[in-house]
């Protein structure tokens, strides 16, 4: 049989008669869009434990709180660090019990980075949004460290955070052999605390109306300091091993605490004590930056001068060799030699 012999009266068939599947879940089709959360506050992240948040609501308004909080699904690749000021929906209350949840992250003003080593591209984010940094190191047990500190001004430096020095323990040692090394940095304020005195009330002026993160080698007396400027801190302090001079790590995390001073407030962002700080990630063009002495020597040096010992018509190191940058020239020359070198 043809088409031809169909019969005109037999029904006609549309798109409209074909019978779709139903969805067995009954769950709405996934999509991309995400909600704008017009209602999010924001809060700052003061501390992280086992994947929850610390954060402060309404920060310096009447409803200042602490609560808890989660991360939405769609930032679990992304990190969210002590300092960083997040967008909060949910629960909001801080009440026992409640869980609300950060569903975005504003603009970092700055972020301090860290890798495990030199050859590492891998950042370690440790805090955001700090614009301070205050590095602790002791006159003795354990001894001190200058090239650890051009690596902590390195990335502060790198990260546009301005940098502080406080030396500890200088009842044990004279730190001034130690600070010769520094002696060529621009603008960088040094303190010195001993048993006997502790300087809290001239740090904490510094601190007053900034976001201050303090970093230092286990053992040197950071927490004992943080104890000092924020009573309620609680942290807990340690002692130096007599074998291996090493510290043993006290602060296990990050976290923001409110200093309050006569003068105003600021905030103190204790950190873990470290033995190394990587600078992989750090751009080899700002480590000059951290030896401000011998940068403004460098703008006579011919252009891509590297300032390793092979250089040719190095400007630092013809003024090393001629005695103009003092008895520290060499030793300084000797730390930025050193850094360069790994990024070569």
């Amino acid at each position: 049989m043809s088409w031809l012999d169909l019969d005109d009266d037999e029904p006609e068939f549309d798109e409209a008669d074909i019978r779709v599947r139903p969805n067995p879940k009954a769950n709405r089709p996934r999509t991309k869009r995400r909600p704008a959360h017009a209602d999010a506050r924001i809060a700052r992240v003061l501390g992280v434990d086992r994947g929850r948040y610390t954060v402060l609501i309404d920060e310096d308004g009447p409803d200042e709180h602490t609560a808890l909080a989660t991360r939405a699904r769609e930032l679990r690749k992304h990190p969210i660090v002590t300092g960083d000021r997040a967008r909060v929906v949910g629960d909001t209350s801080g009440s026992t019990g409640t869980l609300s949840r950060i569903v975005g992250i504003e603009e970092r003003t700055s972020l301090l980075r860290r890798s495990a080593d030199d050859t590492d591209q891998v950042e370690r984010v440790v805090v955001a949004n700090a614009d301070q940094m205050l590095v602790v190191v002791a006159a003795a047990d354990p001894e001190p460290r200058p090239r650890l500190v051009d690596r902590y001004l390195i990335a502060a430096l790198d990260a546009g955070i301005r940098p502080l020095l406080v030396v500890t323990k200088t009842d044990l040692a004279d730190p001034d052999d130690f600070l010769a090394h520094f002696e060529g940095l621009d603008d960088l304020e040094v303190f010195t605390s001993g048993r006997e005195r502790m300087p809290v009330d001239e740090i904490g002026t510094r601190l007053v109306g900034h976001s201050t993160v303090f970093v230092g080698h286990s053992g040197v007396g950071k927490s004992t300091l943080v104890n000092a400027l924020v009573p309620t801190a609680d942290r807990a302090t340690g002692h130096v091993n007599e074998v291996t001079g090493r510290g043993r790590h006290t602060s296990s995390s990050t976290v923001s605490l409110r200093y309050l001073g006569d003068d105003g407030r600021g905030w103190v962002i204790d950190t873990p004590g470290v033995r190394s700080f990587g600078l992989g990630h750090v751009d080899p063009a700002n480590i000059l930056k951290a030896f401000t002495d011998l940068a403004a020597v460098a703008e006579e040096c011919p252009r891509g001068c590297t300032h390793l010992p092979d250089a040719p018509d190095c400007a630092i190191i013809d003024a090393v060799a001629e005695g103009r940058l003092g008895e520290r020239g060499a030793a300084r020359l000797d730390s930025l030699q050193r850094l360069l070198s790994t990024f070569g």
